[in-house]
C-alpha cells in the first residue's frame, strides 16, 4: 500500500505541477474568456434565464432529454462530495486561501464549460445503435478530423473510463460512508453493500432513469443545503469579515490547519485549482456528455445553460461550504472527512446540522455516482465496447462503488486528482484548437438572436445554410471507431440518400 501511495503522490505532483495542468487549465480558461469577449459575464443573465427562467420552457427542439434534465444530470454529477468534503479537505491542506483559487478557476472555467458544451451539441450524432451521443470523445475526432484528433479522442475516452472509478465513484461512496457512520452509526460495510446494489439497479434504466433521479434529488438537496448554510453564516455574521480577510490574505500566504505553515504559494494554488476542477469539472469536458443529448435549438443556448452549472457549483455551493467552515472555526481542529458535518452541527440548533449535511451528501453523492456512470458508458462505447462491454462496466462500477466505502480517504482523493488531470489534458488541447470555430459560430448566432427570443423555426431561417444552423447530425449515424468518422444518412425505404439528403450529410464537418 505504501508503494502504491508513493506512486500516486509522484504522479499527482507531476500532473498538477507548475509546468503542466495548472497553466494549461487556467490559461485555457483565460484564453477562451478573452476570445469569447467575456461571454460568461456579458450573458450571465440570459444564461440564467435559459436555464431556470421562461426561456427554459421553449419547445420543439430535438433531443432525448430536456435541457433542464441535461443540466440537472451534469449538475448532479458535479455537486457532490467535492462541494462538501472536498472543500473541507482543501481548506485543511491549503488553508482558507485555497477557496480564492477555487473562485478564480471557476470564473475563467465558465468560458471553458460554455465551449465544451457548445461543441458537444454542435457535433452530436447517433452511434451505430441509433442512440444520440456526444461529448469530448465525439467532438475531438469530428471537430479535428485527423490522426491527432483521433488520438485526443481515444486518450480522453480511456482516461475518462478510469477516472469514473475515482471522482465519480469511490470518493463519493467513501464520503457517504464516513458521514453515515459519524451521524447515524451506520457501519461502512453496510453502506458499501447498499450503495453498490442500488447503483447497479439504477444503471439498468439508462440516461432517462438517471435524469429522473437527478431532477428530483439535485434541486431539493441543493436548496436544503444552501438554506442551512446561509442560516449559519447569518448567525455568525460577526465572523464574516475575518473569514473574508483569511481567504484573500492567505491566498498568497498559505496556512493550513492549526495555523502552521504547510507549503508554498504553489501548494495553495494547486489545491484550490484541483479541488475546483474536481467539483465543477470546467475544462474536463464531462458535462458536455449529457448536454449533447439535450433538447435545444442551437449549441449556443445549451452552452450558456451549461455554464451556469459552474456558477451554482462553485460560486454558490462551495462558497457557502467554505464560509460555514471558516466562520464556525472548525477548519482549525477537525478532520476533513467530517469537518463540514461538524460545522453545520455547530451552526444549526440541536442535532440538525450533521443530519442535514449527511442527507444532502448521500443524495448528492449518489446522483454524482449515477452521472459519472453514464459518462463512463459513453466512453466505453467510443473505445469499441458493445453491449457486453457496457454491461461489464456497469457491474465493475457498482462493485468499485461499494469498495470505495471502506477504502482509505486520502489515497482515493489523490487517485481522483491524478485521473481528473490526465483526462482534462486532451480536452483542453482540443478546446484551444477548436476555439476559433466556437467563436465564429457563437458570434454568428448572437448577431441574429441577441435576446434569445427566436423560435426553432426562426433560428433555422436566419442561420440559412451555415454548417451550425441545424441539428444535421441528429438524423445521421457515425462510426466513431473509424479514424475519420463521417456522417452517414439513416437510410429509409425508397430514399437511398437518407431523410435529409446529401447536403445535411456535408453539414456535419466544420470544413464546409
Amino acid at each position: 500500500m505504501e508503494h502504491i501511495s508513493s506512486v500516486i503522490n509522484a504522479a499527482d505532483s507531476f500532473v498538477w505541477g507548475p509546468w503542466l495542468l495548472l497553466p494549461l487549465l487556467l490559461g485555457t480558461g483565460l484564453f477562451l474568456t478573452f476570445r469569447l469577449s467575456g461571454i460568461q459575464f456579458r450573458y450571465f443573465g440570459k444564461a440564467m434565464s435559459l436555464a431556470f427562467g421562461r426561456r427554459s420552457r421553449q419547445s420543439g427542439e430535438k433531443g432525448e432529454i430536456s435541457s433542464y434534465q441535461a443540466m440537472s444530470t451534469a449538475l448532479g454529477a458535479t455537486v457532490g462530495t467535492g462541494n462538501i468534503v472536498g472543500v473541507a479537505l482543501s481548506i485543511h491542506m491549503g488553508g482558507p486561501g485555497s477557496l480564492f483559487w477555487m473562485w478564480v478557476t471557476a470564473l475563467v472555467g465558465m468560458a471553458s464549460k460554455y465551449s465544451e458544451c457548445f461543441l458537444g451539441v454542435r457535433f452530436r450524432t447517433r452511434d451505430k445503435k441509433g442512440e444520440l451521443t456526444g461529448g469530448p470523445q465525439v467532438y475531438l475526432i469530428r471537430g479535428i478530423p485527423n490522426r491527432f484528433g483521433w488520438l485526443l479522442s481515444v486518450t480522453f475516452a480511456a482516461c475518462a473510463v478510469v477516472a469514473t472509478f475515482g471522482v465519480g465513484n469511490m470518493t463519493q461512496s467513501n464520503a457517504i460512508a464516513a458521514n453515515l457512520d459519524n451521524t447515524f452509526s451506520v457501519a461502512p460495510w453496510v453502506t458499501a453493500v447498499v450503495i453498490g446494489v442500488m447503483t447497479l439497479i439504477a444503471l439498468l434504466g439508462g440516461i432517462k432513469s438517471i435524469s429522473k433521479i437527478t431532477v428530483f434529488c439535485v434541486p431539493l438537496m441543493i436548496g436544503l443545503y444552501v438554506f442551512g448554510g446561509l442560516y449559519i453564516i447569518a448567525v455568525n455574521y460577526e465572523s464574516l469579515p475575518h473569514a473574508i480577510a483569511l481567504i484573500f490574505g492567505n491566498a498568497l500566504t498559505p496556512h493550513g490547519a492549526g495555523g502552521g505553515l504547510v507549503g508554498s504559494l504553489l501548494m495553495t494554488i494547486q489545491i484550490g485549482v484541483s479541488r475546483s476542477l474536481f467539483s465543477n469539472e470546467s475544462g474536463m469536458g464531462t458535462a458536455s456528455i449529457p448536454s449533447s443529448i439535450a433538447q435545444t435549438s442551437h449549441p449556443v443556448r445549451q452552452g450558456l445553460v451549461s455554464m451556469t452549472q459552474t456558477f451554482v457549483d462553485t460560486l454558490v455551493v462551495i462558497s457557502i461550504t467554505g464560509f460555514v467552515i471558516i466562520t464556525t472555526g472548525v477548519w482549525e481542529k477537525d478532520d476533513p472527512d467530517v469537518m463540514t458535518s461538524h460545522a453545520f452541527a455547530t451552526g444549526l440548533p440541536g442535532n440538525w446540522g450533521g443530519i442535514v449535511v449527511t442527507i444532502c451528501l448521500v443524495l448528492l453523492g449518489y446522483s454524482t455516482v449515477l452521472g459519472w456512470a453514464y459518462y463512463g458508458e459513453r466512453c466505453i462505447e467510443r473505445l469499441g465496447g458493445g453491449t457486453f462491454g457496457i454491461t461489464t462496466y456497469r457491474a465493475v462500477f457498482a462493485v468499485a462503488c461499494g469498495m470505495g466505502a471502506v477504502a482509505p480517504l486520502t489515497l482515493v482523493w489523490k487517485f481522483s486528482d491524478v485521473m481528473n488531470g490526465i483526462m482534462a489534458i486532451p480536452n483542453l488541447i482540443g478546446l484551444l484548437i477548436l476555439s476559433g470555430f466556437v467563436v465564429r459560430e457563437t458570434r454568428r448566432y448572437l448577431r441574429h438572436d441577441p435576446s434569445f427570443d427566436a423560435t426553432t423555426e426562426e433560428i433555422d431561417r436566419f442561420m440559412g445554410s451555415d454548417p451550425g444552423a441545424l441539428d444535421a447530425q441528429i438524423d445521421h449515424q457515425v462510426d466513431l471507431s473509424s479514424d475519420h468518422p463521417a456522417l452517414e444518412a439513416v437510410e429509409e425505404p425508397g430514399d437511398p440518400q437518407g431523410p435529409d439528403g446529401p447536403d445535411k450529410v456535408r453539414a456535419g464537418t466544420p470544413g464546409h
